[in-house]
């Protein structure tokens, strides 16, 4: 299946559209009752997020009748929806806030992801910020971009390599098994920085954009990684799992390290959790 450069600019438009119209009238006027938790207090979904979800998926349905469109908050309530996406031909799987956390709270640190997949494997990816009206985008095989309406595309490019002291990233650790998470925050200061801004969308922006030298996590949901993962790659950035094994959308924990390159990803994943990460 070829998914081009202008399919992804339609969903890049689609996400624009919803941003205008479900996410931004909210943003910092959210009333109390439109917060709640699902999982827990540091798993959040608001009206926003679930309008924007029903708006992007009836426009993706319009724009590509034969898709399977699989939403966040979706799976949230059918966690069975997303075992159709390993033999869908085309699918969408949508994240309508990421980073709902900071929205919630009024921070403009949050962004809209959509990941085009085929037999599960991603083959575009869309990562739309609407406080800067811009989106960084790729397909597989044409690389990655950024552009938006005040300025012309632009590609993107991950980082030279650097030495581990100076290298910088997002580290995430909430998820990460007991051993593993003492092992890596007893290793930390080997590296120059670390931080996580509670938003992939806008973590993968900046790794793909050359403005962060890694990132680690542990759980890789789809709507959280497969677009920005693929972006990464496609700006020349290297990724793996824990193990060694690429990443892959329709694997949901095991760790992920995305790298400038793959003796950058080697150095970081053997100093910070051992040659052979076990749990």
């Amino acid at each position: 299946m070829i998914f081009s450069m202008l399919d992804i600019q339609r969903v890049a438009h689609i996400l624009e559209g919803a941003a205008e119209t479900e996410i931004m009238p909210l943003f910092g006027r959210l009333p109390g009752d439109a917060v709640h938790a699902k999982t827990g207090p540091l798993d959040l979904v608001t009206v926003a997020d679930e309008a924007a979800e029903r708006a992007i998926t009836h426009a993706l349905k319009q724009a590509f009748p034969q898709a399977l469109v699989i939403g966040e908050e979706a799976v949230s309530a059918h966690p069975e929806l997303l075992a159709q996406l390993a033999g869908a031909e085309l699918a969408f799987v949508i994240d309508p806030i990421d980073g709902t956390a900071n929205y919630a709270a009024g921070l403009p640190l949050f962004g809209v992801m959509v990941a085009v997949l085929s037999k599960g494997r991603t083959v575009g990816g869309v990562i739309y910020d609407p406080v800067a009206k811009d989106h960084v985008m790729a397909v597989r095989g044409e690389g990655a971009w950024r552009e938006g309406a005040s300025f012309p595309r632009v590609r993107l490019r991950v980082a030279a390599p650097v030495p581990l002291a100076q290298m910088a990233g997002n580290v995430s650790w909430r998820f990460l098994p007991d051993m593993l998470k003492t092992r890596l925050l007893t290793n930390l200061p080997q590296i120059a920085a670390a931080w996580d801004y509670r938003c992939s969308a806008h973590q993968y922006r900046m790794l793909a954009a050359g403005h962060a030298h890694f990132q680690l996590y542990w759980r890789q949901m789809p709507w959280d990684h497969a677009a920005g993962v693929l972006i990464h790659e496609e700006a020349g950035g290297y990724a793996a799992r824990f193990d060694g094994s690429p990443y892959d959308p329709l694997l949901h924990d095991g760790g992920l390290i995305c790298a400038t390159d793959r003796d950058s990803w080697l150095i970081l994943r053997d100093t910070l959790l051992g040659p052979t990460p076990t749990a």
